[in-house]
């Protein structure tokens, strides 16, 4: 869905897939993110690349506002409730600067941890 923002000039139109990418891509430059969850139904987990950087991400984009969903992989031994916290403020900051919403959430759920960054792949590979 595009939602719009009526300005004097004319209309703005920011697509969710556009939030979902800039969240996505936010996300990867979080120390301490091994990789974004797409859930079971998609493998265990899957690293994002520039095509499929929406994996684990989901947005709700009002007129003025958006909402965020993450499902992320965190790296062993790194403290999870510091690494989100910084995953919340990178995503929130990406969002705002770049589209003028104002994002009112940004939820995380961990779903995994890895214990190195080829791991990710072989627990995708298993799962199939």
């Amino acid at each position: 869905m595009t939602e719009q923002l009526k300005l004097e000039t004319g209309m703005i139109r920011i697509s969710d897939d556009v939030v979902s990418k800039i969240a996505g891509l936010a996300a990867l430059e979080t120390p301490g993110i091994a990789a974004m969850s797409g859930g079971l139904s998609e493998g265990w987990a899957k690293r994002l690349s520039g095509k499929n950087v929406q994996k684990g991400v989901t947005v709700e984009v009002g007129q003025l506002e958006a909402a965020i969903d993450l499902r992320i992989i965190v790296l062993y031994e790194t403290p999870i409730h510091e690494v989100c916290r910084m995953l919340q403020q990178n995503v929130r900051e990406a969002v705002e600067s770049m589209t003028g919403l104002r994002v009112v959430e940004v939820n995380i759920k961990v779903e995994g941890v890895s214990f190195k960054d080829d791991e990710i792949e072989d627990i995708s590979s298993r799962a199939k």
